[in-house]
């Protein structure tokens, strides 16, 4: 039988509705890891679908370390300014902060990347492995498997998140879904700079 106390004990960890919290335990038989999987599952669901949603108020959050000699700016938009005050989506947008400034991400989606800075790193990793010998049905996986990695590189919202202690694997962009889930609004990280003193003097 799943009684309100269960509810309430659910509700106050996720902060899901009342109506989704007692369905999750229903569908779990009152199995209370299994339904906050259950409530994930359907936020993230539900956070395809907010992607498309206008988002234009947030926070505009930086990070300095290093006594000054690193720095970020970056710029997380949320639909309401309610949202966007709240201590949950300030730490996150510091998160994303300190993510920026010690993984030095390029770009923040694979869609900001130049078609033409992917065609010369994919010319650049054919060379490669067909340097390496490799026969040309391989060289194709290669590229892309190669090209992923590359992404993952200049890329913030395909970079593991560095705060993850466990190693999950977890992305950024999983992030930045689970957020959406949790406040029930479309969030973007829109851009940001990243600043290390002396950078770029010797070019």
């Amino acid at each position: 039988m799943i009684t309100a106390q269960m509810v309430k004990e659910l509700r106050d960890k996720t902060g899901a509705g009342y109506l989704d919290c007692k369905k999750a335990l229903t569908e779990t038989s009152g199995d209370f890891e299994k339904a906050i999987d259950k409530l994930r599952e359907w936020g993230l669901a539900a956070a395809g679908k907010k992607a498309g949603r206008s988002a234009d108020q947030g926070v505009v959050e930086s990070y300095i370390h290093g006594e000054g000699r690193l720095g970020v700016i970056v710029e997380v938009n949320c639909e309401t300014d309610f949202v966007g005050r709240t201590p949950e989506f300030r730490a996150f947008a510091h998160d994303i902060a300190m993510q920026i400034a010690a993984a030095r991400p390029v770009y923040v989606a694979k869609d900001d990347v130049p078609a033409a800075v992917v065609e010369r790193e994919r010319a650049v990793l054919a060379a490669q492995a067909e340097a390496e010998g490799k026969p040309a049905a391989l060289v194709e996986r290669m590229v892309a498997g190669r090209l992923a990695k590359y992404f993952q590189d200049v890329c913030l919202l395909e970079q593991p998140f560095i705060r993850d202690q466990d190693k999950s694997g977890r992305t950024i962009s999983d992030l930045v879904k689970e957020m959406i889930a949790k406040f029930g609004e479309n969030i973007q990280v829109r851009r940001f700079v990243r600043m290390e003193l002396g950078e770029d003097l010797d070019q």
